[in-house]
């Protein structure tokens, strides 16, 4: 790594050096086109009538898998450390979420921390916002939150945004190993199809449903959390960014396109803050609580949210 990435966001933010930007430029463009190649795969799978109802069960299965290690393990466990949990489960998190393909833990937890603390401002390694005036700009800004910001020459430093993971000895063996969790995630289901299916083609077409595809699907849905719910949506509070509650999106992701209630309150295991919002990832965490798999659960109480929402109604709507 090299110099930083102007006064103001130092030290934060590293500009890669030369070697390290081809590293990060091919894993990322890797990771992003070749579930799309098995996403095509399946489309003609399709057209041609050779799915088979394991297919889809995979597809179903492993996607589920998918989310809840982003969404549950990822994401509220690892970055907001909303709730505790046993060595085993978190374990069992840590590789459903490497299973997922959005790169290595101390890179998703160090782009995440980055994200909030700069949220639609400079320094938001995914703001669609950042990019200009009108129709053009918000197009460009919409393209770069959902993928191209993965080719950033910048990173992000592990001992500013993630000291505590970088301290973890067992968290760090999830970090090095990832490679072979992102692998057994496609070997799961191509195993499960041969042995069902009892041939090689049923054994591709689940490699092609339950990996692949699955891995496509599940990171589209996933990529919409910063770049569509980070422009469209409600905003019931007043976070000074443009994160929104998107329900088509939250319902794909579990729970994450309720970005405007997250952003207001990161540290909640749950993102809805009514009973009637998409939030299967907050819905899984209660009951897995009421039967201790997890503990210490943290939300804001009612007086609290409510609160906020007075404060914000108080403010001047964001244009």
């Amino acid at each position: 790594m090299s110099t930083t990435v102007g006064p103001a966001l130092e030290p934060a933010i590293v500009k890669l050096d030369p070697a390290s930007r081809r590293i990060k430029w091919v894993t990322a463009f890797t990771l992003m086109t070749l579930p799309a190649i098995g996403f095509a795969a399946a489309l003609y799978l399709l057209w041609t009538g050779q799915v088979t109802a394991v297919d889809w069960t995979l597809f179903g299965v492993m996607y589920a898998v998918h989310m809840a290690g982003i969404t549950i393990g990822f994401h509220r466990y690892l970055a907001h450390k909303s709730f505790k949990t046993s060595r085993f489960f978190e374990g069992a998190l840590m590789i459903a979420g490497s299973m997922g393909g959005q790169g290595p833990i101390m890179f998703w937890v160090t782009t995440h921390r980055r994200h909030h603390r700069f949220s639609d401002h400079e320094g938001d390694p995914h703001s669609p916002n950042l990019h200009g005036p009108g129709v053009l700009g918000k197009l460009r800004g919409l393209w770069h939150a959902h993928m191209p910001w993965m080719l950033s020459d910048e990173t992000s430093r592990w001992t500013v945004f993630a000291p505590d993971v970088l301290r973890d000895r067992r968290l760090m063996f999830y970090h090095r190993t990832y490679l072979y969790w992102l692998a057994l995630g496609l070997l799961i289901p191509t195993v499960v199809g041969l042995v069902v299916g009892g041939s090689l083609m049923a054994g591709f077409t689940a490699f092609v449903f339950g990996g692949l595809a699955r891995i496509f699907v599940a990171n589209q849905a996933a990529w919409c959390v910063g770049s569509i719910s980070h422009m469209w949506g409600g905003r019931p509070f007043d976070n000074g960014d443009r994160s929104a509650n998107n329900w088509p999106v939250a319902v794909f992701t579990f729970g994450e396109g309720l970005q405007n209630n997250h952003h207001a309150f990161p540290g909640s295991y749950k993102h809805a803050v009514r009973a009637w919002e998409p939030d299967l990832s907050g819905w899984v965490l209660t009951t897995l609580g009421k039967v201790r798999v997890v503990w210490d659960l943290r939300q804001p109480d009612k007086a609290t949210i409510a609160a906020r929402r007075r404060r914000s109604h108080a403010r001047t709507p964001q244009a």
